[in-house]
């Protein structure tokens, strides 16, 4: 899982014109790896940046409950053996 900073899309790189959405996902400065293959792996959260970034409490916290859902339906698919679960 990713977490990232908008960045403004252009009008080319825009697929649908009619769009409401004018930003996208820049690149990744905080990567959660959930392990999906051994559940004895532990969770590991990444920071990827080369300048000092500020990510506001509520985001942060946001991003986190977001990688216990991820990490507890991959948890719960290797209890019942059910690959399709941890996608």
């Amino acid at each position: 899982m990713e977490l990232s900073e908008a960045v403004p899309a252009s009008a080319k790189g825009v697929e649908n014109s009619d769009a409401t959405e004018t930003y996208r996902p820049g690149a990744a400065f905080l990567v959660a790896l959930v392990p999906d293959e051994d559940p004895n792996l532990q969770p590991a959260v990444r920071v990827y940046s080369p300048d000092e970034r500020v990510v506001p409490y509520e985001i942060m916290r946001w991003f986190m409950e977001q990688v216990a859902d991820q990490v507890e339906r991959c948890r719960i698919g290797f209890e019942q053996e059910e690959p399709e679960a941890v996608d």
